[in-house]
């Protein structure tokens, strides 16, 4: 245990400058290279074959000005049978990828409604926004750390003497998990309402919301979401609205 002791000194708090300095870095690296290294390497991608879906997703994508490096389904079947669709990437690598199982049980307008919800995130700056969140929340924890690793009462409230890191870093777990929670339900927050722009994205750039609300009902459905969860367990957990929710911001949109 020795060398973690050199550890609670200028050493630590060196250790901890640098992850602040290049956690975001790294997040940007992976958002830039998961479509093309990482994300093949747990499922197939396929792109998808010309037809009146691959016309249809084209032809919205250039009416939104949306630039593609490609248009893919995903074997998502393999592991579950959930359905999703998203874009992914950055830059020269942004793709939109579609699970099989969605494109099994959905019409054409049904996934250019999905996917504009999805083009909605990317277009309205959701993406960024949650990677700075990300690094927000690890920013006020690693700063946290750092102050509470070298305060000789953490340490002596547990019944220890000295200050030896390892033991820091579990007792501040401990006390952070209330922070974490209320970090947790923030970002949840944010991703409701995201979902919510997302929609009235959706409902815009396609002209209407008939072929978003299947698409949703059908979602729901299938991956057997919760219609009527409590509104607590909604505000504590719950990073999508629920569906009765999002149907009736849909309405107001539309209206």
């Amino acid at each position: 245990m020795r060398g973690f002791h050199c550890l609670t000194g200028f050493p630590a708090q060196l250790f901890l400058a640098v992850l602040d300095t290049f956690d975001p870095l790294i997040q940007l690296v992976l958002l830039y290279l998961a479509p093309v290294v990482i994300l093949p390497l747990f499922n197939k991608f396929t792109p998808l074959e010309q037809g009146e879906l691959r016309d249809a997703i084209e032809a919205y994508a250039r009416s939104q000005d949306i630039n593609l490096s490609g248009i893919y389904t995903m074997d998502g079947s393999r592991r579950s049978s959930k359905s999703n669709a998203y874009f992914t990437g950055f830059s020269k690598t942004k793709r939109i990828a579609l699970f099989d199982t969605l494109i099994a049980r959905h019409t054409t307008e049904e996934l250019v409604a999905i996917l504009a919800h999805e083009a909605g995130h990317s277009r309205l700056g959701h993406i960024l926004k949650r990677v700075a969140l990300s690094l927000a929340t690890s920013l006020v924890m690693f700063g946290l750390l750092a102050v509470a690793i070298r305060q000789p009462g953490l340490y002596a409230a547990f019944g220890l003497e000295g200050t030896p890191l390892y033991a820091g870093l579990v007792f501040f777990g401990f006390l952070f998990a209330p922070i974490s929670m209320l970090l947790g339900i923030l970002g949840n927050w944010i991703s409701r309402k995201h979902e919510y722009e997302a929609d009235r994205f959706a409902v815009r750039t396609t002209g209407g919301c008939n072929a978003l609300v299947a698409a949703l009902k059908k979602l729901t459905a299938h991956n057997m979401g919760n219609l009527t969860p409590h509104p607590f367990k909604v505000f504590v957990e719950y990073s999508h609205p629920p569906l009765r929710e999002r149907l009736r911001a849909l309405d107001s949109a539309s209206a």
